[in-house]
């Protein structure tokens, strides 16, 4: 009985903020853009990158599964924009559009794209919203959606700075060290999933 209250519980809460009013999913959106500037203060600075290791992704990870790809996408897209802005939140308290421009902006982009996917997926499929079926989804847009428009603007910022970097040097500046924080983080989103979304 109380394994069928819980299963009831975790579905009436997903459709009240799926049928929840416009103002409220904006607002939100927005508190999911505070918890991503939030989780980017925990960091990690590498010596030989300008990219550090922070906990935001599980912050962008997460914003797809709660919110959907509409309002999930909206969360991130209001980070990098009030980023840009006046908010100082990316990592280490920093913002405005030379953060955006710099290093790091490129994955900033990429949370964007991977919020929306993610929550395009657990919108239409409720059955992927088990631990390995997003498991994978989450991998994915992980490491391609976030690390390709990464990498590639990680490797505009050093030419622009007149360093062409070869491809096993933007690897060991940009994925390889993050690799295994990602994975926690990964199944760390994954096992969010599991417990908190209903799978029909």
């Amino acid at each position: 009985m109380n394994l069928e209250k819980y299963y009831s519980a975790r579905k009436n809460v997903f459709e009240r903020i799926q049928d929840s009013s416009t103002a409220t999913k904006v607002l939100m959106s927005f508190m999911m853009a505070c918890f991503t500037g939030i989780m980017a203060q925990i960091i990690i600075p590498l010596p030989w990158t300008p990219v550090p290791i922070t906990a935001q992704t599980f912050a962008v990870l997460c914003s797809g599964l709660f919110l959907g790809k509409k309002y999930g996408c909206l969360s991130q897209i209001l980070y990098v924009v009030l980023g840009i802005a006046f908010i100082p939140w990316f990592g280490g308290m920093t913002g405005g559009l030379d953060v955006f421009l710099g290093a790091t902006g490129g994955f900033l982009v990429g949370f964007i794209i991977a919020s929306y996917f993610i929550g395009s997926i657990t919108e239409k499929y409720a059955e992927a919203r088990n631990f390995t079926k997003m498991a994978l989804v989450i991998g994915i847009a992980n490491f391609a959606l976030i690390y390709i428009p990464g990498l590639a603007g990680l490797a505009l910022w050093s030419s622009a700075q007149g360093v062409t970097l070869g491809i096993v040097d933007l690897l060991m500046m940009g994925l390889v060290p993050f690799i295994m924080g990602d994975i926690v983080k990964i199944l760390g989103a994954a096992s969010v999933s599991k417990v908190f979304l209903p799978k029909e």
